[in-house]
């Protein structure tokens, strides 16, 4: 990385899978960057419903990006993904492991797949089971459902690589996508017994050095 280059700040929460995806390729790709924590209240100045942080995202939400060095600002997760990979990632570490349209479409679908479908299913889940203020197993046993249905999806795609990583030829962005979300399974009572696959992607996932370094740093500037 080029010396000039001035450290990113992720926006980011201490339990929020979504940051971390980010953290985890800026790592990969040996980017600087630091992290600032917000809570989820509408403090003016430290709630991302508040003035100051709705400066940076309108929407409320994080991850959010900057970058000093290019003045560019991006949120939501697949925005933020592919900012770095656009600007930060010229030797293709994380991105397709091929050119052809195949394997630009197959790129594409899996990291969809997890920010329209399997992201948006497991939240639902620890909505219901842990955070709505009424209970309703009706709608956490739908949800559990389809996130199940999701780990079929993805158990058969790990097929392809012995579970190695998600894509077949090699780890990419699409990997650092899933690794939080699936990571919550047991936070929202999700079981992996039938899912050997995706429990030893996990594993390896969990095993790397770019994972660890992600999750250390927001740990540590959340205070823990």
């Amino acid at each position: 990385m080029a010396a000039h280059t001035k450290p990113l700040i992720l926006h980011a929460h201490a339990s929020g899978p979504n940051p971390i995806k980010i953290a985890i390729a800026l790592e990969a790709l040996k980017v600087p960057y630091i992290v600032k924590q917000w809570d989820f209240s509408d403090n003016p100045d430290t709630g991302v419903k508040g003035k100051t942080f709705l400066k940076v995202n309108e929407n409320g939400r994080v991850p959010a990006l900057e970058d000093p060095t290019t003045g560019v600002v991006s949120w939501e997760s697949g925005a933020c993904m592919n900012y770095i990979r656009r600007v930060y990632d010229t030797s293709n570490i994380i991105g397709p492991p091929g050119t052809s349209a195949q394997d630009l479409v197959d790129f594409d679908k899996w990291e969809y797949f997890l920010l329209t479908t399997l992201g948006p299913m497991t939240g639902q889940v620890n909505w219901f089971r842990h955070y709505h203020s009424q209970k309703n197993d009706d709608a956490l046993q739908r949800y559990v459902a389809q996130a199940y249905r999701c780990y079929d999806v993805l158990e058969g795609q790990l097929q392809k690589s012995d579970g190695t990583s998600i894509l077949p030829s090699r780890v990419t962005a699409v990997d650092f996508h899933f690794e939080p979300w699936v990571r919550q399974h047991s936070f929202a009572g999700l079981s992996l017994d039938k899912y050997p696959l995706i429990h030893k992607w996990l594993g390896l996932m969990a095993a790397r050095e770019d994972v660890k370094e992600a999750y250390a740093k927001i740990q540590i500037s959340a205070g823990k």
